[in-house]
Parts: structure tokens; C-alpha cells; sequence
């Protein structure tokens, strides 16, 4: 039994390719490669017996895969011949592969035809498939997704047998129960079903991050006197993303607690299990689990109960190559997978590049703590193509057929002129000189020498750069490249950059945007240039989504405080505007000004009244003489200057103008007096 895992471009998916082993006696070993492409290995002879490539394997590659049990295959019904002209069930027949993609399509490919058997499409999924199970006895699978569902497959219809809601989030992955009656499901939390019914039987409390293997370690319970209902006191194992404990349930009673009896310790992330099956309660669960280090961790374990510490593991398998000479040091080799054999006494390890891996049996020795194998895998890197397989013929070359160089086509490349100065050297060194000076040396090779610029590389390496330092996750060439801040640069990098670092690029902005906010200012110019530049690309991708993630968080959570912030800014700019207002015209000084206009009032309108009604009419009489008093003295000082004859014609016309004053006084005299008569 095998867990294989997904891809690992998602943060929270499993780590590793899916792959296992073949239950007929683990003769073949399937592995879905990064590439999309399905290639079926024997393990005897470390040989590649089919390869199979999707129609959709760059967009709907293969995320995990499952071998038909061996149960149903070596199933035949006992039923009269037929004849060469009636057609014969394949699925009793035919080694079937199960591979869930990422488009949440199901795939069923046969080993022995070597070609596609059926595609499973109508109804299922509409997102990536997680974990896929055969049904030991009624040849049906259970496939889940990231779609929350669980769908049960009828394989030879090729249709929905049914549908039903799993959790809340993803299911990551599933098991079925020894007796077949029961599955259990996981996401975050576990959860065992009961499939008649499609109910939920028990409940546990999970891992906190997604569950990427499940799988039951005994058959039996360890109490064999209580009466066995096929389910009650079984132990199975989970596995979850980046989580270093494998943790041991135990199937109890409804009202005992739900937590995890015991954990096995690893030293990574779990890419794949195996385990031998506990037939009774004397038998102790052997454990294989291959970490994403590429070390292989083997446990012995009776199952008994509840055991408070974590469980070391007994022994500890790494593989590495060779150090020759003194200089090289031996380097670690990754374990992809390992299974245990039909004897348990002895394991097979599939090592090295997912291209060509090297398969290998190795005997347990339960002595040593630790294994370390030295293996020479150099000249197994180059692969293997048997004539049998391949169908690539070699073109026949005619000597009339032009070959183009790479670049335009139909262009050739460019080729320099010889300069002068060769001739002229190779005559000298015919007269007989045998030395040839520097310079004509530098001249036969077209070498300029050049004065040394700046450290800053031109603009047509920064492209090369960027790919090289994704790869490598070299700082301080990434460094260089992405703290530029000329915008026409980052554009012309990103336009050159090949499509395959773009998901690693946007992946190393988005750790870059978590930093210091001085370093997330030329982030951002980065990333609207990707996402601008290669927005076609990206909408090809099918798990767009949870490969940025991530970034799609970040975002949120920015631009939710944005509109806060934006009115604290404004309300903030209002108070400081009106206090530094308030400061400046405390401190000036007033400035003096002189009035134009100065108005002073004599006597007001009442008072004068006031006076009018209480003085007599002798008073009135006595104001008017002093009045025409003062207007004689005023005329007599004016025409004091002119002639004497002047003077006694103007003294004439102001007893005239005298006069005629008096009669106007006079008139005006008698209104205060009818007035005051009136009264």
C-alpha cells in the first residue's frame, strides 16, 4: 500500500511525484513525472516498460495515481467460454492505472495494451484530483478533490455512481476500511464514512494542515475476546504537509475521546509510505516512510493502546555517491519511494532523477541503526531508450539537404570577414620570425580589449540572470537583478525571461512583499510588469489559484486597511493644516494702521430737541442776536483791505442782506413758537 504525493508548486500541497508499486508481487513501478508524462518501470530489471503521454499532460498533469488491487484482477467469473467474436470485460482481465489530474478528469490506463482504457469525466470533478481508491471487491473508485466532493465511480459504466460533500475545505485524501464497508476522508479533519449510507460514523481531530496519506495498519483488533464489527478497535496512520509526526488512531466507542493514541517522529515531510498490514494482536506494523530529505525511516511497532512519547525510528537509510579523491565530497542521493517486499525482510528502493531511477532490492538488517549506501549513479543519468519502446527514426541526410542555423530561418549566422593583420602575420612568419607579438595575437582571435565598466551587467544578461538565480536561489544574483528601479529595464527583462521562471519569480516577489516596505516598493513595480507582460500565460495555468495563493491573501489584506488609512490620512492633513494656521497667527504681530477718516459727533438730534422745549422764547430771541452779532464781525474783518467806496457799498448791502436774514429768521422764529402755542 503507497502514498504518493502531488505537486509542490501549491504551498500546502505534498511534497514529491505520485507514484507506487504494483500489488501482483511489486513487479512494476508507476511514476507520473513533473512533465506530465506516465512512464511504468519493472523492478527486476530496472527497465522502462511503458511510457505514456496525456493529451492534456502540460495543462491537466497527472497529480496522483493508483494500481488496480490485485483482487479484483485476478478475479474471473466462472462462466461458459466465449466465443473470438464476443467481446471480453477488460477490467477482469487487464492491469488498470487510475490517475487523477488537475483538471479533475479521471484517467484509466492499461499496462497490457499500453494505451488509454476509459476516461472518466461526465459528473465528477471541477477542480484538481487529490487522492484516488480502488474498492478492493466491487471494482468501483473513489476519487476526491479540491472541489470539497467525493465521487464513487462505476469503472465499467464510466459514470457517477454518486456524489457527495466531504468538508467543508479540500479533501486531500482517502483509504477504505479492510472489510470495505467503511472510508475514511481527510482534509484537515478525518473523517470515517460509512458507505451504504454515505453517513459520517466517526469523527477526529486531524492535523493542521491539509492530510496527505491515510491508511489502516491493522486488520484486527488487539482485544479479540470483544465481538469484531469490522471497524471498532482498528489502528490506521495519517500523514500531513509539512508535518514531521505520523500520527496512530484508533477507531473506539463514540463517547471515548478522539485524539491521536501515539506518533511515529521523522526527520521531514513524509512523500511516501509503505506498511506491512498487523494480522494479530502478536504482530508488529513495519513501517517504511520516505522523507523529502531523501532519507527512508523504518519503524516496528506493536500496536497496544496509548503511548505518550513519539516513536524514533529503528533504522535510518540514506544513499549516497562515492567521493573520488581527496577534493570531491560524496554527495546525498534522494530516495523517491520505497516498498516493503512480500517477505518483509527486504525492501526495494527506488532512487536517483525521476527520469531514470534506479531500483534496487536491499535486505533488512535489524542490527544497525543506520544504512548509508554508496552508489554510483553517474553513467545512469543518461537514459535508457530500448528500440522496442521508442518510435523516433532517425532522418536519412542527403548531401543536397540545407541545414538552417538556429535563430531566423533561413538566415545563416553571420560570418566575420579575416582581418588584415593575420596575413600579414602568417607572411612575416614565412620570412621567418618565430615570435608573434600580443597584439597580432589578439587580432587573429578578434579579441577587443575593453576598459572595465561598472559591476552593473548590460541589459541583455539580466534576463539569464534572473533564470539562473531562480534555479539556484543565488541572493545575491537575484539581488542584483531585482533592486533595479528603472522601469523601461524591468520591462525588457521580463519580456525576455522564459515562461517556466515566471511562477518561480512571482513566487519570489511574493516572499520579498512580506519583508521591509522599502524592498515591496520595486516589488510592486516587478509585479505589475509580470502580471501585465505574461497575463496570457498565467490564465493557461489550471492551479493558478493555489500556486498564488499566497499572493492573493497579501493583496487583501493590504488593500482591506487601505480605505482606513486613506480617510485617517485625509482627517490628519485637516488638523495639522489648522493647527499650523493657528501657530502662524499667534506669532505675527499686529500691524499699526491710520485711520483715513476720523467722525466725532457735536450734540445728538434729542438733546438738541430737549433743549428747544425747555428754554423760553427770549432765549431764542437772545441766540439770534449773537448770531447776526457774529456774522458782522466775521464780514467786517473780511473787506477791511478794499476801498473806502467799496466799503460803504458792501456796509449798504449787508444791512440789506441783514434785513432780509431778519425777515427769514423771522419766519423761521414763529415755528418753534406755533409749537409751542400748540402745545
Amino acid at each position: 500500500m503507497a502514498a504518493g504525493g502531488g505537486r509542490a508548486a501549491d504551498p500546502l500541497s505534498p511534497a514529491g511525484l505520485p507514484c507506487a508499486f504494483s500489488p501482483q508481487s511489486q513487479a512494476y513501478f508507476a511514476l507520473a513525472s513533473a512533465d506530465g508524462h506516465l512512464r511504468v518501470w519493472e523492478t527486476a530489471n530496472n527497465r522502462l516498460h511503458q511510457e505514456y503521454v496525456p493529451s492534456a499532460h502540460l495543462s491537466g498533469t497527472c497529480t496522483c495515481l493508483a494500481w488496480a488491487p490485485a483482487r479484483l484482477q485476478a478475479k474471473e467469473s466462472p462462466q461458459r467460454k466465449k466465443r473470438k467474436s464476443e467481446p471480453v470485460e477488460t477490467s477482469n482481465q487487464i492491469d488498470l492505472l487510475a490517475l487523477g489530474t488537475a483538471v479533475g478528469s479521471v484517467l484509466l490506463y492499461s499496462t497490457v495494451k499500453g494505451e488509454l482504457h476509459s476516461k472518466l469525466i461526465n459528473g465528477g470533478h471541477d477542480n484538481k484530483v487529490n487522492c484516488i481508491q480502488w474498492h478492493q471487491d466491487n471494482g468501483c473508485l473513489y476519487s476526491c478533490s479540491d472541489d470539497k466532493h467525493i465521487v464513487e465511480w462505476n469503472t465499467q459504466t464510466c459514470k457517477v455512481k454518486c456524489k457527495w460533500k466531504g468538508d467543508n475545505s479540500s479533501v486531500s485524501s482517502l483509504c477504505i476500511s479492510p472489510d470495505g464497508k467503511m472510508l475514511l476522508s481527510a482534509g484537515r479533519t478525518i473523517k470515517l464514512w460509512v458507505l451504504e449510507t454515505k453517513e459520517v460514523y466517526r469523527h477526529f481531530t486531524g492535523h493542521a494542515t491539509p492530510v496527505s496519506s491515510l491508511m489502516f495498519t491493522t486488520v484486527r483488533p488487539p482485544k479479540e475476546s470483544q465481538p469484531f464489527d469490522g471497524i471498532t478497535g482498528l489502528y490506521f496512520l495519517s500523514g500531513a504537509v509539512h508535518d514531521r509526526l505520523l500520527n496512530v488512531w484508533q477507531v473506539r466507542s463514540e463517547n471515548k475521546e478522539k485524539n491521536a493514541v501515539m506518533s511515529f517522529t521523522v526527520t521531514d515531510e513524509p512523500v511516501y509510505i509503505d506498511l506491512t498490514l498487523s494480522e494479530n494482536k502478536e504482530e508488529p506494523v513495519k513501517l517504511a516512510v520516505v522523507c523529502r530529505d531523501g532519507q527512508v525511516h523504518l519503524f516496528e511497532h506493536i500496536l497496544n493502546g496509548y503511548c505518550k512519547k513519539p516513536l524514533t525510528s529503528n533504522c535510518t537509510i540514506q544513499i549516497s555517491t562515492p567521493g573520488k579523491g581527496k577534493k570531491s565530497t560524496p554527495k546525498p542521493i534522494p530516495v523517491l519511494a520505497a516498498g516493503f517486499c512480500s517477505d518483509k525482510m527486504s525492501l526495494l528502493l527506488v532512487y536517483g532523477s525521476w527520469f531514470q531511477p534506479t531500483i534496487e532490492r536491499v535486505a533488512l538488517n535489524s542490527k544497525e541503526s543506520h544504512m548509508c549506501l554508496v552508489r554510483d549513479i553517474s553513467n545512469c543519468w543518461a537514459p535508457k531508450v530500448e528500440t522496442a519502446i521508442t518510435k523516433v527514426r532517425t532522418p536519412v541526410m542527403n548531401s543536397e539537404a540545407k541545414v538552417l542555423v538556429p535563430g531566423v530561418p533561413g538566415h545563416h549566422a553571420a560570418i566575420k570577414p579575416v582581418p588584415a593583420q593575420t596575413k600579414e602575420a602568417e607572411s612575416k612568419r614565412k620570412l621567418g620570425e618565430n615570435e608573434v607579438s600580443i597584439e597580432e595575437r589578439l587580432g587573429a582571435l578578434d579579441i577587443e580589449s575593453k576598459k572595465e565598466k561598472d559591476d552593473l551587467p548590460q541589459t541583455n544578461s539580466f534576463p539569464v540572470l534572473l533564470a539562473q538565480g531562480l534555479e539556484s536561489n543565488d541572493l545575491e544574483m537575484l539581488n542584483k537583478v531585482l533592486q533595479t528601479r528603472n522601469s523601461n529595464l524591468i520591462r525588457r527583462t521580463v519580456l525576455r525571461m522564459p515562461l517556466h521562471a515566471v511562477i518561480p519569480l512571482l513566487q519570489e516577489l511574493t516572499k520579498r512583499l512580506q519583508g521591509h516596505p522599502n524592498s515591496a516598493v520595486l516589488m510592486v513595480q516587478w509585479l505589475k510588469c509580470v502580471l501585465t507582460v505574461h497575463a496570457s500565460y498565467l490564465s493557461t495555468l489550471p492551479d493558478l489559484v493555489p500556486q498564488l495563493g499566497t499572493l492573493y491573501q497579501l493583496m487583501e489584506s493590504r488593500v482591506k486597511t487601505f480605505q482606513k488609512l486613506s480617510h485617517l490620512h485625509g482627517k490628519l492633513i485637516l488638523l495639522i493644516t489648522q493647527v499650523t494656521a493657528s501657530e502662524k497667527t499667534k506669532g505675527m504681530p499686529c500691524p499699526e494702521q491710520k485711520a483715513k477718516l476720523v467722525y466725532e459727533e457735536e450734540s445728538s438730534e434729542e438733546e438738541s430737541d430737549d433743549e428747544i422745549d425747555k428754554d423760553s422764547d427770549d432765549d431764542w430771541d437772545e441766540d439770534e442776536e449773537e448770531k447776526e452779532s457774529e456774522k458782522d464781525e466775521d464780514v467786517d474783518e473780511e473787506n477791511e483791505e478794499e476801498d473806502e467806496d467799496s466799503e460803504e457799498k458792501d456796509e449798504n448791502g449787508e444791512d440789506r442782506d441783514a434785513a432780509s436774514e431778519k425777515e427769514l429768521n423771522g419766519d423761521s422764529d414763529l415755528d418753534p413758537e406755533n409749537g409751542s402755542e400748540e402745545e
